[in-house]
């Protein structure tokens, strides 16, 4: 299904669910990084008062080294699919990679193209809304696997990615247009300590669970 009908359905429950009436905390493990922070821009009723991004992918991936799940025929689906062409419409509808597959090499056509990370990072048309609700957030929390050998380039996991036009130099957060124009409000939330960017050693989601309880829950979540 497409991430923003996916988004949408999240929505729905949230606002449906009493417990969560008052606010909530979310926690998202690789792509579930970048769909809850979503939620967060498109949905801030009720409010997401903690975001934990635990490998996701906020500048999307440039790469498909190893498909995530064990479902080896959905794999083989998945990359003949991202062969076909990543923004090719069908494929940016039906294959939710492809929705944040970010070619350094084709931005253009990336713009023109990204049915959903091109919109949430106000990649084309700034959308104040959601600058205005991710800043709502107490903490956004990024958290990258040093080792991690799925996301391609890595640094996305703390809102990097590859300089355009290259796949040889990557820019960090801070040394993007997102960033130094605050299409998100990023710059804003670090100059107030929202933003922390945390890392472990290990591959893509190995983390340690003593790791996660002092660094994360601990700090964040209690």
């Amino acid at each position: 299904m497409n991430a923003n009908k996916q988004i949408d359905n999240v929505c729905a429950q949230v606002k449906a669910d009493p417990k969560l009436k008052s606010g909530y905390n979310s926690v998202g493990f690789s792509q579930g990084g970048q769909f809850l922070r979503a939620l967060a821009q498109k949905c801030p009723d009720p409010p997401m008062m903690n975001l934990i991004s635990v490998g996701g992918q906020h500048q999307g991936v440039y790469g498909f080294p190893r498909c995530p799940g064990d479902n080896a025929t959905l794999c083989d689906w998945a990359r003949k699919l991202l062969n076909l062409g990543a923004y090719v419409s069908f494929v940016q509808n039906n294959l939710v990679q492809a929705e944040y597959w970010n070619d350094p090499l084709a931005q253009d056509e990336y713009k023109k193209s990204s049915v959903f990370l091109a919109d949430i990072n106000n990649e084309n048309t700034k959308n104040q809304t959601y600058k205005t609700n991710l800043q709502k957030l107490k903490n956004f929390v990024m958290i990258k696997f040093t080792e991690d050998t799925m996301v391609q380039p890595k640094d996305s996991e703390w809102f990097g990615k590859y300089e355009d036009g290259s796949t040889d130099k990557i820019l960090s957060l801070f040394d993007t247009k997102l960033y130094k124009e605050d299409w998100l409000g990023l710059q804003a939330m670090n100059a107030t300590g929202k933003l922390h960017f945390l890392a472990t050693v290990g591959d893509h989601l190995q983390v340690d669970e003593q790791w996660l309880i002092k660094n994360v829950i601990n700090v964040f979540l209690k």
